[in-house]
């Protein structure tokens, strides 16, 4: 399957297209199959999402995978420690982590 990832301009969060808008969770993607160019086009015109792009990826029992390494770490969110985030003294941060 392919979908489309780039990032929200306004927030700068890594977002999926879900068929209709952008979304933080990879899980809501929709197959775009040979119209990504075509979607991709619009919506970066529209200024709604930075550099968006078309990425392969596998419907499996635990949800959406990207094929490759560099898009799985932007699903799954930072690497890092959570108190090393943006929001180091919210409890919820996780929450926000796609």
């Amino acid at each position: 399957m392919k979908i489309l990832t780039g990032n929200d301009l306004k927030t700068g969060d890594v977002v999926w297209w879900d068929g209709a808008d952008w979304v933080r969770d990879v899980n809501a993607s929709a197959d775009v199959g040979d119209r990504a160019d075509e979607i991709a086009a619009r919506e970066e015109a529209e200024r709604r999402v930075n550099v968006p792009y078309a990425i392969d990826a596998e419907r499996t029992d635990d949800g959406i995978r990207p094929a490759h390494i560099k898009d799985r770490v932007r699903a799954l969110g930072p690497t890092v420690r959570m108190d090393l985030t943006r929001r180091p003294d919210d409890a919820n941060a996780a929450d926000w982590v796609v």
